[in-house]
Parts: structure tokens; sequence; C-alpha cells
């Protein structure tokens, strides 16, 4: 499972990277059909946030911590601090990890939105970029 993640370089610059999330296929409870599962992971919060309608662009910033985003509806485009932008969906999720630095911005579409944000106090156990 593919999941896009925003990063911080030791010198304070964030850039996109994409990493795969290792499944395996199981069955969640007894005779279900199996289907692809990731690990768990250790989650310390987790906030519903609504976005209001015509809230567009957050000027650059960073996170306090780890945190996996997951866009339940409308659009967000982030740019990272070397230029590059990636545009995001509902159904999405991202794993923003730049705790330092320069931070990324975010410009919203122009519907409210739902956003579920998930603290990863230890990322993904991801190995290092």
């Amino acid at each position: 499972m593919k999941c896009l993640r925003i990063y911080a370089t030791p010198d304070g610059e964030s850039h996109f990277d994409e990493v795969e999330l290792p499944t395996t296929k199981r069955s969640v409870y007894p005779d279900a059909v199996p289907f692809e599962v990731s690990a768990s992971y250790q989650a310390s919060r987790v906030r519903l946030t609504r976005i209001p309608a015509g809230m567009r662009e957050v000027a650059w910033h960073t996170v306090p911590e780890p945190v996996l985003t997951v866009r339940l509806d409308g659009s967000v485009e982030y740019e990272t601090s070397d230029g590059e932008v990636r545009h995001v969906q509902a159904g999405s999720f991202v794993l923003v990890e730049d705790t330092h630095g320069k931070g990324h911005l975010s410009r919203h579409s122009a519907e409210a939105q739902t956003v579920i944000w998930i603290s990863l106090p230890n990322g993904l156990d991801l190995p290092p970029a």
C-alpha cells in the first residue's frame, strides 16, 4: 500500500517521498474473507478536524509530531520547500513528518473538508530516506 510522505532533511528542507506500507493477507475476524492488512502502529492521539469552506492557503508550517492524515472529503495541494507540489484527493492519506525546518504549504479546495489526524510518535517505523 503506497503512502505519500512529507519529511524534512537535517538542513530543514522539506521533500516528498512515497513509501510502501507492507501488508499481509489475513482475516480480521473468524470466517471473514482475507484481505490486505498493514502492521499495527502506535498512535498517541486521534483528532477529527473540520476545515471550513473558503480556507484556502495555510502559511508555511511544520507539524509538532509525525501525523498520518486521512482526508475524508475535499482536496489539498501541498508544496514542499524544494518547490515540488502534490495534489491529494479525498480518500488519500499522507504521512507528515516535517517536524523541523521550513515546513510545507497547504492549499485547500474551496469546499469544507473533514480530515482525521492520527499522531504517530514513532512514525510508521520506516527506514530513513
